[in-house]
């Protein structure tokens, strides 16, 4: 069973004191990349975060964002920092005079300047607090590990279908390379008479050891076996419930040298057909693959 690395998911989570909503959102990367985004006053739960994160993905660059409201008797009161406050308010009544402004200096626009007005500080209950983020955030994941699921499960039939494609490919390659020989053969037949206007007599004996020699050389059999085995392992990783995005990157890499060494000894035009169809495939599927956890 695979899964994509491309989803989204969210969860909302309430209790008397707090408030939390969590959004997650994963894309393609070669490895687990987190960027957290959580207010630096709960930042003490950020390791907690990470590590829950971990447990769940494996790879992929989750970004998730972490909203905290506390109800107004756990908030407590606001702090006032009245030199910044003083120093901006100077800023803006010079900017009047300098422009000639007749309006007044609002009050909503000193509330509005960040550091002016804040939470005071109050220390924060981590056990209490990380009760209902964590159940948020598992809930989160779970959402989240669902999509990727339901993403892979899209993915699998699209590969699975470019899998019997390659197959259908192997099995023509493997029944055209039996008649080699005897085509070999006929061609070096055709090329000697060609090059001799039929004055020399040639030996069919020779003929025939010169034909064996050029089908050795050209015998991808073995080739066609280990094609054969990188398809039922591509699919056994395919099934397994562990993640598979890296070896089955691997593996196409070693699927495609198969068919690039078929190409070069073949030397037969049916066959290069034959295997630059089955590259085509190979590269479509190694563009899903990237999206594979």
């Amino acid at each position: 069973m695979i899964k994509s690395m491309t989803a989204f998911a969210g969860s909302d989570l309430s209790d008397d004191k707090f408030s939390v909503n969590i959004e997650i959102r994963g894309y393609n990367s070669r490895h687990l990349d987190v960027a957290l985004r959580l207010h630096q006053r709960y930042g003490i739960l950020e390791e907690k975060i990470r590590k829950a994160i971990a447990a769940s993905v494996t790879r992929g660059r989750v970004e998730i964002k972490i909203s905290i409201s506390e109800s107004e008797e756990t908030a407590g009161a606001f702090s006032l920092n009245e030199s910044m406050a003083s120093a901006y308010y100077d800023v803006l009544v010079n900017l009047k005079e300098k422009f000639a402004l007749k309006n007044d200096i609002p009050l909503d626009i000193l509330a509005q300047k960040n550091g002016i007005i804040e939470n005071a500080d109050q220390e924060i209950d981590v056990d209490e607090i990380w009760q209902v983020v964590e159940k948020c955030a598992n809930n989160a994941l779970k959402n989240f590990d669902d999509m990727k699921t339901a993403e892979g499960d899209a993915l699998a039939i699209d590969v699975t279908k470019r899998l019997d494609f390659i197959e259908t490919c192997i099995l023509e390659i493997e029944k055209k390379t039996k008649g080699l020989l005897s085509r070999y053969q006929e061609k070096l037949k055709t090329r000697i008479t060609a090059l001799t206007q039929g004055i020399i007599d040639i030996d069919p004996a020779r003929t025939a050891q010169e034909a064996a020699f050029i089908a050795d050389k050209s015998d991808i059999s073995e080739e066609i076996v280990r094609a054969k085995s990188h398809l039922k392992q591509f699919r056994q990783l395919m099934a397994e419930a562990a993640p598979s995005g890296r070896p089955l990157n691997f593996l196409l890499q070693e699927f495609n040298r198969e068919f690039n060494t078929m190409g070069s000894k073949a030397g037969d035009a049916d066959l290069a057909h034959i295997i630059v169809s089955a590259k085509t495939e190979l590269e479509k599927i190694r563009e899903q693959v990237q999206n594979i956890e």
